[in-house]
């Protein structure tokens, strides 16, 4: 009976102790969770691609002259699917925790490339502003600006452009730091003085445009001009877009004092078409008129 009853004991252990090996083997598994994200599978980039088709058509379509009623379709679903892939990846970020450190990094990392690809982008037309600058042809009066063609003077609304963007810049830095200071309400007045800022330039920009007593095709300077200046402005708005984005998740507290990728992001890339800016209005508007 002693020996039946030892037996049954050590069964009982051995199978409680192997059940709870198990047991803690199989949670260590299943809590074990790598940095990354590994993104689900997701049909918004091939109905991105399409809409991107219909845009491209629509514009070589309307530069050729050629009607393009057909194509109007990309413009609402390119609407609807960039709102689509946003929401995921704002679900992904803010409510499902996917936005490790690691993946911040990763993001951060991403984004200071394509400011220098960016960059890259206006360093050539610069280069090609100063290469006509530098050594003017024959075809355009051996001078520079050409013969015949009445530059804008830099002191009017150029120098108030560049009050503009310089004074949202500070404005938006100081609404960071007072995100950061977890003050919302002085963060959002701050805030909304940039998008007004932001607003006021565009709308100098365009009456530029139409004041000026060139266009694009009036030679190497016309082009250069208008082709730095008019890519500063696309990027102008694409800044104000996303600052605009940026507040109203501010405004839904989707963000907080530390964690705040994207809206750090948005400063970033304002702060990158200041500088560009400060460059244009030196070089362009001030040395090569």
């Amino acid at each position: 009976m002693k020996m039946k009853s030892v037996n049954k004991i050590l069964v009982s252990t051995s199978s409680s102790l192997s059940a709870s090996f198990l047991k803690s083997s199989y949670s260590h598994k299943a809590i074990v969770r790598t940095p990354y994200h590994v993104v689900d599978p997701s049909p918004w980039p091939m109905i991105m691609g399409a809409n991107l088709w219909g845009v491209a058509a629509m514009f070589i379509c309307w530069v050729n002259q050629i009607s393009f009623d057909n194509l109007y379709w990309g413009i609402p679903l390119f609407v609807l699917t960039f709102y689509s892939w946003v929401r995921d990846i704002i679900n992904e970020a803010t409510f499902q925790g996917f936005h490790t450190e690691k993946v911040q990094s990763g993001l951060t990392l991403g984004f200071i490339l394509f400011l220098i690809s960016e960059l890259m982008l206006f360093f050539s037309f610069f280069w090609a502003f100063f290469h006509s600058a530098l050594s003017s042809s024959v075809e355009i009066g051996c001078c520079w600006p050409p013969v015949g063609l009445e530059c804008l003077d830099w002191s009017k609304v150029p120098l108030h452009n560049t009050a503009l963007l310089v004074a949202s810049s500070a404005s938006i830095t100081l609404s960071h730091h007072y995100l950061q200071w977890g003050d919302i309400w002085l963060a959002a007045a701050t805030y909304i003085a940039t998008l007004g800022l932001s607003v006021m330039f565009i709308k100098n920009q365009y009456e530029e445009y139409a004041w000026s007593s060139f266009s694009i095709s009036d030679g190497v300077y016309g082009s250069c001009f208008f082709m730095l200046t008019g890519l500063h402005g696309l990027h102008v708005i694409g800044g104000t877009c996303g600052l605009l984005f940026c507040f109203i998740r501010m405004m839904l507290l989707q963000f907080s004092s530390e964690h705040h990728v994207a809206l750090t992001l948005a400063i970033w890339y304002w702060h990158f078409v200041d500088i560009v800016w400060l460059g244009l209005f030196f070089i362009i508007y001030i040395w090569g008129s």
